[in-house]
């Protein structure tokens, strides 16, 4: 493993601006003197929450368009779009408003790059629990969301019905946390 990239961009533009993302097309010399050209989708990031009781796990069921679902099974989940917020505070935020749910204790479960080889979105995968209903604050966003209450002995059963990378990371997680948890009890 070396300390730095190995490489230097020798030419960056940015070919197309969204509302969510954007791409640069990139070519970069390595250190060996070859050069690669790379197109990379730029996002700001990503939070998602993994909520739980002694009872149940909370997810989302909303429509996917992208992948032409409307079925899919995820963590409350958001964006990092508000200037300056952290992490942290998004996930507390996005629970709140996809679900109308607080949290007391929250613990951070993993970062990760959703797709390293395109994209640079950083997702940020917490876990909570010591849960409590607060009024959903009013959001512009045109989602479609419905609650669900799994229940956690069927965690397993969660997982094999997730499509979603981040909701299988973060559940994935959550059972190695209880099972870690049960080793030590």
């Amino acid at each position: 493993m070396t300390d730095g990239p190995g490489f230097e961009a020798i030419e960056r533009e940015t070919v197309f601006e969204g509302a969510i993302f954007s791409v640069e097309y990139g070519r970069f010399r390595h250190d060996d003197g070859g050069e690669a050209t790379r197109e990379k989708v730029h996002h700001d990031g990503a939070v998602g929450v993994v909520a739980y009781d002694d009872e149940h796990l909370y997810l989302v069921r909303q429509p996917r368009e992208a992948i032409d679902r409307s079925d899919v099974l995820e963590l409350p989940a958001g964006r990092l779009d508000v200037e300056g917020e952290e992490p942290l505070a998004a996930a507390q935020r996005e629970l709140a408003e996809e679900i109308g749910l607080a949290a007391d204790s929250w613990q951070h479960a993993t970062t990760y790059f959703s797709s390293a080889g395109f994209t640079d979105e950083q997702v940020h995968v917490f876990l909570a629990t010591g849960l409590r209903k607060v009024d959903q604050p009013e959001v512009e966003e045109e989602e479609r969301i419905e609650l669900v209450r799994w229940p956690l002995v069927e965690l397993d059963a969660a997982i094999d019905t997730t499509l979603d990378a981040k909701t299988l990371i973060g559940l994935l997680w959550l059972r190695r946390a209880r099972e870690e948890g049960a080793a030590a009890g």
